[in-house]
């Protein structure tokens, strides 16, 4: 188990670059299932979930190559589809959220699909309901054993119809969209999630011959084609990582630039942000957080706390709540976080109320933060990061206090955030692996 060793309490400055989204990634890499021919994708970044996918597409028989650092080709004419009854691959498959994605193509081009139950991070209960109620509407036959936890599905040819999902799940909708483009006639899903990395999938295989109306809106209309051919494409900066950087200059008063923000994708994030009282100047696609001695807490308009709480798309991300809860510990004022998707996600403010923050939690998906305006400044701890987002927060936490604190099981850290502690050193950040 790996950990990083930081020294907190001084100032960063510099320009950061934030890497290619990991949840668009993720879904586009899958989708390189639905075609022969070869898809070439770029600002890939080099994480441990979009690196252990690749590996397992690879495994099953994709012909992946690297073109560049952050560049590969994907042709999946060859697919060994036999290899889903193989109990090491379907480990492989365990130990990776993300997975669950290949199961809408495999079933579109090939007529089966099956996946144990995946793995990922311990945030409470993630089901997957919406992706194969949907997939049996389309005309999947469904089987779930519950000795050995397997998925399975099988199918002829898929066949279009109206689907409302039953929750706007963005891989849900995913996995959805990407059985449709192959199915007979014409599909309609209603309550589709329509975040920009959705709309990024939607835009890949409308290149890749699909034909996908209403992208952007909950209301999709997918015609379905006889094959999809290859394409190339670039992954969007990763919203979530944009919101961890600023949160990182507020907590540590520091000036960072970040760079190639695709700030019309970023939605309501950085004004989440402004409430919270950090400055963001806008140049360009460039996003500049200035240093500031202290940043207060708007209230609603008849005075009362504010609530920052998560929402589907366009409303505020449930990966960037972890960050918003540890930002609010040296603010001028008092928060509520609000985090309805996942019932175990607020569980690290243990760590933090033994770093000093004042945070009542008042069930598991609701906690008040108390700002301290600084007044008294985080104390450094040994502690270890439970998922990739509160592992990135405690590490903001960490850098802000003076002294030096370790965090322990890192590779939670490393399945979202690239090079990190490379990254951060090139700003000032005195952070090393151990």
């Amino acid at each position: 188990m790996g950990s990083f060793e930081i020294t907190g309490g001084h100032q960063l400055q510099g320009e950061i670059i934030p890497q290619g989204a990991k949840n668009e990634a993720l879904q586009i890499i899958c989708a390189t299932l639905l075609t022969q021919e070869e898809v070439v994708l770029d600002n890939i970044p080099r994480i441990r979930d979009v690196l252990k996918l690749i590996d397992l597409l690879a495994d099953f028989g994709v012909k992946v190559k690297q073109l560049g650092d952050h560049t590969y080709s994907f042709k999946a004419d060859h697919v060994q589809i036999g290899l889903l009854g193989d109990p090491s691959f379907a480990r492989k498959v365990a130990q990776l959220r993300g997975s669950v994605m290949i199961v809408g193509p495999l079933l579109a081009r090939f007529g089966q699909a099956s996946i144990p139950k995946p793995g990922g991070d311990k945030i409470g209960r993630r089901r997957l309901d919406t992706h194969f109620l949907g997939l049996e509407k389309l005309g999947g036959r469904f089987l779930y054993n519950s000795d050995t936890q397997i998925y399975q599905i099988e199918a002829g040819k898929l066949q279009g119809c109206y689907i409302l999902l039953d929750e706007a799940s963005v891989t849900g909708t995913a996995n959805v969209v990407m059985a449709a483009t192959l199915a007979r006639g014409k599909t309609t899903i209603y309550n589709a999630a329509c975040e920009p990395y959705i709309q990024q999938l939607c835009r890949m295989l409308n290149r890749m011959g699909a034909k996908i109306a209403g992208i952007g809106s909950n209301l999709l209309e997918i015609e379905g084609v006889d094959h999809l051919e290859g394409c190339k494409h670039r992954m969007l900066p990763d919203m979530i990582e944009i919101g961890s950087f600023i949160a990182m200059a507020a907590m540590t008063r520091s000036e960072i630039r970040i760079k190639e923000v695709g700030y019309e994708h970023l939605g309501i994030i950085p004004n989440v942000f402004r409430k919270l009282g950090v400055e963001i100047l806008r140049s360009g696609d460039d996003l500049l957080i200035p240093a500031q001695d202290s940043y207060e807490v708007d209230t609603f308009i008849d005075g009362s706390i504010l609530t920052v709480s998560d929402a589907p798309w366009p409303g505020f991300s449930p990966d960037l709540l972890s960050v918003v809860l540890v930002l609010a510990t040296q603010a001028r004022g008092s928060v509520l976080v609000h985090q309805k998707m996942f019932e175990s996600r607020l569980f690290f403010v243990d760590k933090l109320i033994d770093m000093g923050a004042q945070i009542i939690l008042c069930d598991p998906h609701r906690a008040t933060v108390i700002g301290l305006d600084r007044k008294y400044p985080l104390k450094p701890l040994e502690m270890v990061s439970p998922d990739i987002r509160a592992g990135v927060a405690l590490l903001i936490a960490a850098l802000s206090a003076k002294g030096r604190s370790i965090i322990h099981n890192i590779e939670q850290i490393d399945r979202g955030y690239q090079f990190i502690d490379k990254r951060l050193q090139q700003i000032g950040a005195q952070i090393k692996r151990i």
